[in-house]
């Protein structure tokens, strides 16, 4: 029998008073109640969690729904583009560092090709091969985070504990050889502070067999979760016309079945010497095209391709000097330049003008992924249940330091 209700409140099934009967259609003070909803304003951060940053997020709601939501940026503004027109050019880099910080070698490797073709400045073949090592390794380590903290945002703990092991170990990798462990200023203007060692590649191998022996595990934790599965399918859609009108770029450009990678289809560096693939979304790989499914499964599948370009990279490394001729007081030609690359998070571009005669630029632009990313949800969000917005944020794999730069 089932438990019998409390004794003070009436039974549906045996009457208004306790113990009495009543038939289902005389209950009108149990079905007939009119449902009446008013929109609401409130604020998403900017401490959220949810946010990845200090982010706040306005959003109008009407009961669970989203209506209409507006991204307020700015709150960690730190005047990055400015400072790069009021210091030397290689104090510069430290500061580009600073803005994507799960993406500093990266940052690096693009603000130095910059300044290097406004000077004319000549890179030596080693130092070439080892910015794309490290360029890689740090994707890998910004996808494993995103994987990671990705889960966490939808409510799994233990994914993101099982990634960091392996992302720690690829942050004693690149401590050992730049001296930090989050900002690096390892890639100089001219080629890289300091070679690598044997001891070095060979822990660079064995840290790239772990992951590779650790993916599956991720993919059973998260891919493959029914629940991880019905919080993403079909959530968050951001089809390719959408993504091209905004701006998006990196993996969230790919996942709406767009298929275009700055490494591949504007090859920068030395990135056409390796051969790689670019993923896209595409049906039949779960949910639909575009939506927070496929741009998780599109990270997962880039930490693959970048563990086999850091391979072919060190097969092909060349012997030789890791620095070139900068000279003292380096004062570039009057020109401009501008220069993209693929980052972790989409393609950032920077764009500078030197007037000669001149330590410091006379202009720095920079375009990050994450900001234009981040603008997209004003459209993509309208109609999601409040909690799959913070699936769709958490999908974007924002970073606040670029945003707001």
């Amino acid at each position: 029998m089932s438990a019998p209700l409390a004794p003070d409140l009436p039974d549906p099934t045996r009457g208004g008073e306790p113990g009495g009967v009543v038939a289902f259609h005389e209950r009108q003070e149990y079905v007939g109640r009119d449902v009446r909803t008013e929109e609401m304003v409130f604020n998403m951060g900017p401490q959220h969690p949810a946010t990845h940053g200090v982010l706040r997020v306005a959003i109008k709601t009407d009961g669970e729904y989203v209506r209409a939501l507006q991204p307020h940026v700015g709150n960690i503004h730190r005047c990055a583009e400015k400072i790069g027109e009021s210091v030397a050019f290689y104090q510069w880099i430290p500061y580009l560092d600073r803005m994507d910080y799960l993406s500093a070698m990266c940052n690096e490797h693009i603000g130095c090709m910059a300044i290097e073709r406004l000077g004319e400045i000549e890179v030596p073949e080693r130092a070439e091969y080892i910015r794309i090592i490290v360029a890689e390794v740090q994707r890998i380590l910004s996808h494993l985070m995103a994987i990671g903290v990705y889960g966490l945002d939808l409510g799994a703990f233990t994914p993101f504990l099982h990634q960091f092991r392996e992302r720690e170990r690829g942050m004693d990798l690149l401590d050992h050889l730049a001296g930090g462990r989050l900002l690096y200023h390892y890639v100089r203007i001219g080629g890289v502070k300091r070679d690598v060692s044997q001891d070095w590649l060979d822990e660079l191998d064995a840290f790239l067999g772990a992951v590779e022996q650790r993916l599956p595990e991720y993919n059973t934790l998260l891919l493959h979760n029914r629940i991880f599965q019905e919080r993403t399918f079909n959530v968050g859609v951001i089809d390719r016309a959408t993504a091209v009108a905004w701006g998006v770029t990196g993996p969230a450009l790919r996942a709406a079945g767009v298929d275009f990678d700055c490494r591949r289809d504007a090859p920068y560096s030395i990135y056409d010497r390796f051969d790689f693939e670019v993923p896209s979304g595409a049906s039949g790989l779960g949910g639909q095209v575009g939506d927070c499914f496929q741009r998780h499964w599109i990270r997962v599948r880039e930490v693959e391709e970048s563990i086999k370009i850091v391979r072919q990279a060190v097969a092909g490394l060349p012997e030789g000097p890791v620095l070139g001729r900068v000279p003292r007081g380096f004062k570039p030609p009057a020109g401009e330049v501008f220069i993209r690359g693929e980052n972790p998070r989409g393609e950032l571009s920077i764009y500078m003008v030197s007037v000669g005669k001149s330590e410091q630029a006379w202009r720095a632009r920079c375009r990050g992924p994450s900001f234009s990313n981040i603008a997209c949800i004003t459209e993509v969000a309208e109609g999601l249940l409040i909690g799959d917005l913070v699936a769709l944020i958490g999908s974007l794999d924002i970073v606040l330091g670029e945003v707001d730069r």
